[in-house]
């Protein structure tokens, strides 16, 4: 297995996070509507972002291995062994990313610390 290069990665997140900011957003927007007719209380756009982030990476990478992304640019998590991670693994990757730090760490360990911390990484399909 070939493990994909930055490019591929950097073109995974842009993809990501527009689908998630999309989502966000829209979450955001309803929610505001019950704010104002309803009384809900309100919250910031950080909460629904930070929390469609973290559902949408272990909703898809939880049952498939793959975000949109991943299926656009043809490559899949796995483990090191090459195998499907296990779902408390991908919790642990879907926690990491909601670091602020979480890709300064290319540098030092030569992957996200998502890929570090849960013991996978990205590889063409």
């Amino acid at each position: 297995m070939k493990t994909v290069g930055d490019g591929t990665r950097a073109l995974n997140f842009f993809i990501d996070t527009l689908i998630i900011f999309t989502l966000a957003f829209f979450s955001f927007r309803g929610w505001n509507w019950y704010v104002m007719y309803w009384g809900y209380k309100p919250y910031n756009f950080g909460w629904f972002f930070f929390s469609t982030v973290f559902i949408y990476y272990t909703f898809f990478e939880g049952i498939f291995a793959r975000t949109p992304a991943k299926w656009f640019s043809y490559s899949k998590v796995v483990t090191i062994a090459g195998e499907k991670p296990l779902f408390g693994w991908i919790l642990v990757r879907s926690l990491a990313r909601l670091t602020i730090i979480d890709m300064f760490f290319i540098p030092f360990l030569r992957v996200p610390l998502h890929d570090y911390i849960s013991k996978t990484h990205v590889v063409e399909v």
